[in-house]
């Protein structure tokens, strides 16, 4: 595997992701957020299983636009380059 993509640092531990309850109405954001934060961390797997979700689901496609849109504000390339990248996911 690619070194870009592992945590060194983890050292074994699994990242905690702050999400609601599912049938909450923010867990949809509060997901697309862990995922951009899993695959910012190199462990896009943990954020997987944390949401439920898989990278590029299309039911958060509205979320990460909203993330790509703050990216591009704030000049923050990385979350620009996540952003975009969950977008062009099949």
């Amino acid at each position: 595997m690619s070194r870009a993509f592992v945590n060194e640092d983890a050292e074994g531990r699994e990242p905690s992701y702050a999400l609601p309850e599912r049938d909450d109405p923010t867990f949809d954001e509060a997901a697309a957020w862990a995922l951009i934060e899993g695959w910012n961390q190199g462990d896009p797997r943990s954020a997987e299983l944390a949401t439920g979700y898989r990278w590029g689901e299309p039911r958060l496609r509205p979320h990460i636009e909203r993330i790509l849109v703050r990216a591009q504000e704030q000049h923050d390339e990385r979350l620009e380059q996540l952003a975009e990248r969950f977008l062009r996911s099949p």
